[in-house]
Parts: C-alpha cells; structure tokens; sequence
C-alpha cells in the first residue's frame, strides 16, 4: 500500500463513518475504495468489515442520547443482530470465493437503490400507534435477516434496519437511528470478529480506514446532520456505479 493509497483509504474510511452514522451505506465507498487500490474482492470485504468498527462505534457514542431508556430494546433486537452477523460472515467464509465476486455486482446495486430510495422509505415509514416496545417477533426476524446480509457484505445494512424499525417501533426517526447505529455496530463486531479468527485480513488497509471512520463517526453525528443528506446519497450512488462497472467490465 503506497502512501497515496493510505490517503484514498483514509478519506473514504471519513466518508464511510459518516455516512454510516446518518444513512448507513458507508461500504459502497471504502469497499470500492479497496478494490481500486487492488485488494481482491473478498479480502477487501472482510477488511473492511474490521476497519469500520471503530467508526461505528464512534457514530453509536455521538448518538448515544438518542439511545436513552432502549436499553432493553437493544438487548432483545441486539441478539438478532449478533446472530445473523454470525450467520453472515460463515457464509461468506463458506461459500467460494467466485460465488462472491458473482454477486458483490448485485450487492452492491441493491444498496445504491435502497441508498437512493432513502427519502421515500422514510416519508412512508409509520410507526404503529401501539406498536411493542421492544419490537414484535416480525421485527426481531427481520433484524437476524438484515443481521445475515451486513455480516455478509453490509452495503446498505443500515438504511434496511431504519426501514425495518421504523415501521415496526413507535419512535422518532432520531431515536430509530441511534438503535440503527448499536445494532448494525453489533453485526460488525461480530462479524469482524469471525474473519479475524479464521481468515485473513489485510491490516494496514483496515487500520487505515478505522482511523478515518472514528473521525467519521463524530461527524456524522454532530456537524453531519446538517450536511444535505443528497450530496451523501449522490456520491455514494456514483461509487457503487463505478465498482459495479469496474467489477463486470475490467475484472
């Protein structure tokens, strides 16, 4: 890794922890990223996973006011994502390698489209008038579910949990991010977790995009908020298009 590749790195590794702290699609800038700097599709997968933990963790401890009285909430849906972050990542580790650099195309064009569609996900969310407060089983199901794919891949995770709280809590949107934000932290840890116990990781590059995702996730959380929200989904959505044209063109 030279040193330019460090910078590009570091600025997406930023990018991502803010992104993931108010949206939550920061993969579809540093797992590009990775790939453009020449770390194969896998590698720079579980990479990635490792190096944003701290950044979400930063965004969770921005946000931690929000995260008032769900204590509770959180242990119950925190298992869910624990399991499905560990189901996901042994997919991946199970599954061959041409099995995922097959799919990560489509992946990655599905988290764009939910990136994009953001806006009218949130419009149409309703938190039910007397909806459970910890979530119903339905809910609990489709936060494994979601859990399975952030363990997997992660692009997008957090704009799938936002839709899936949204509509299955009555709570602010606020309130619903910061819960966002510890669950899809759990994922990652977990997952991260896995693939430094049984495969490899390219440390340095994930080092790399830690350092900018901490810094990352205390902007998202404070001066992010009133950043326009568009600029976000715009940039986000011209980097996956380009991996995704990178991955079925050039490689």
């Amino acid at each position: 890794m030279t040193l330019l590749d460090a910078l590009f790195i570091f600025v997406a590794g930023l990018a991502a922890g803010t992104i993931n702290t108010i949206v939550g699609s920061g993969t579809l800038v540093t797992f590009p990223t990775l790939l453009a700097v020449g770390y194969p599709p896998v590698l720079a997968n579980v990479s990635n996973t490792v190096g944003l933990v701290p950044g979400t963790l930063s965004g969770a401890i921005g946000y931690r006011r929000e995260l008032v009285g769900q204590r509770d909430r959180l242990l119950r849906l925190g298992v869910a994502s624990l399991l499905g972050g560990v189901a996901g990542a042994g997919l991946l580790l199970s599954l061959p390698a041409r099995a995922f650099d097959a799919i990560v195309p489509v992946l990655i064009g599905v988290g764009c489209v939910l990136v994009l569609a953001q806006p009218w996900i949130s419009k149409r969310v309703r938190p039910p008038e007397h909806a459970p407060a910890h979530g119903s089983a339905v809910v609990w199901v489709l936060v494994f579910l979601a859990g399975v794919y952030g363990g997997y891949f992660g692009a997008a995770q957090g704009v799938l949990l936002i839709a899936i709280l949204g509509l299955g809590l009555a709570e602010s949107m606020q309130r619903i991010n910061a819960a966002k934000n510890i669950l899809s932290l759990l994922v990652n840890f977990v997952a991260a977790v896995v693939f430094t116990a049984v495969t490899d990781v390219a440390w340095a590059a994930a080092a790399v995009i830690a350092a900018g995702s901490i810094v990352g996730g205390q902007l998202g959380a404070t001066v992010g908020r009133k950043l326009p929200a568009p600029v976000f989904r715009g940039i986000v959505a011209v980097v996956g298009l380009v991996a995704i044209t990178k991955l079925v063109f050039f490689d």
